[in-house]
């Protein structure tokens, strides 16, 4: 666990990879999972039977966001502990914040992945859907820190949610970092890319 296999600035790599790991998770959950099978479940026209329902758009993505958040919290479960066998020393104590974070991260990218998966072919949707992960992954500073990042390409990451996730889940499980910033962009979002996702959705 002390071993740097991988860059973490001036963190210990534990500290730097515990939080960082968590925000790989839950973007992989919550925007690729969940948008592809989104994609071909409107791909199948299962969607448009629910589509002749009272079931609206806007209660499809709030319990998408809703199941997929509890998934969130059995991996960080067993993600957690798996970084404390490790040696990790997590200095923060603010689970509730921590629980925050990872709400606000599922509806980020859960928001961002049924954009494309509602509007999109479901091939087209898998493509884009893996594409924008392999993006945010290497902008965000979740494996690799920011700060090896050109200047230009670390200032507009760090609006992105990715971004926000990793530096929030690093600040509450570790005690150090900003707080308001990540946090803001995250609500930010959390809020809109939902709200986006349910407007342009297509039942079909």
């Amino acid at each position: 666990g002390s071993v740097d296999v991988l860059p973490s600035g001036d963190t210990e790599p534990l500290n730097f990879l515990v939080p960082g790991v968590l925000a790989v998770a839950i973007m992989s959950t919550s925007m690729v999972s969940l948008g592809i099978a989104t994609g071909f479940e409107r791909s199948y026209l299962v969607l448009k039977r629910l589509g002749a329902t009272p079931l609206s758009k806007s209660q499809l993505v709030i319990a998408k966001i809703l199941s997929v958040f509890v998934v969130e919290l059995l991996q960080a479960v067993v993600l957690l502990p798996i970084g404390l066998l490790l040696g990790w020393n997590p200095a923060g104590n603010t689970w509730p914040l921590t629980i925050a974070a990872v709400f606000l991260g599922t509806a980020s990218f859960a928001g961002v992945g049924l954009i494309l998966a509602g509007r999109l072919r479901a091939e087209i949707n898998l493509a884009a859907q893996n594409g924008l992960y392999l993006l945010l992954l290497l902008l965000g500073g979740m494996i690799i820190p920011r700060d090896s990042l050109p200047g230009f390409l670390s200032s507009a990451a760090s609006v992105l949610p990715s971004t926000g996730l990793a530096d929030l889940l690093r600040s509450t499980l570790n005690g150090s970092g900003p707080l308001l910033q990540p946090f803001i962009v995250l609500a930010v979002w959390g809020t809109l890319a939902p709200a986006l996702a349910a407007k342009r959705f297509r039942w079909s």
